[in-house]
């Protein structure tokens, strides 16, 4: 799917429709913090692992998009909701 950088949307913070940059969300990094990963280590002994001993499933055809609209005017951003699409191509 291709879109264009710059589109012309509602920002929420104006209160108007203006000229919004679009660039696509990064995923973060994995923090080794989480209580799952905790538990996890926890298990990580000889024999039976429980609901990690499970065979995990495959990935989707497609995943989902999450897009950052940044305001021109006001340069605050946001986020609408995602959407799943195979290829994600942004263009002048």
């Amino acid at each position: 799917m291709k879109m264009p950088k710059k589109m012309r949307i509602h920002c929420p913070f104006c209160g108007k429709h203006t000229v919004h940059d679009v660039e696509k969300v990064k995923k973060g990094r994995a923090s080794s913090l989480n209580w799952i990963v905790r538990q996890k280590k926890r298990r990580s002994n000889i024999g039976n692992m429980g609901k990690f001993s499970k065979v995990p499933g495959g990935d989707k055809p497609t995943k989902k998009v999450f897009l950052r609209y940044k305001c021109t005017e006001c340069k605050k951003s946001h986020q609408r909701k995602g959407f799943r699409v195979s290829k994600l191509e942004l263009m002048e």
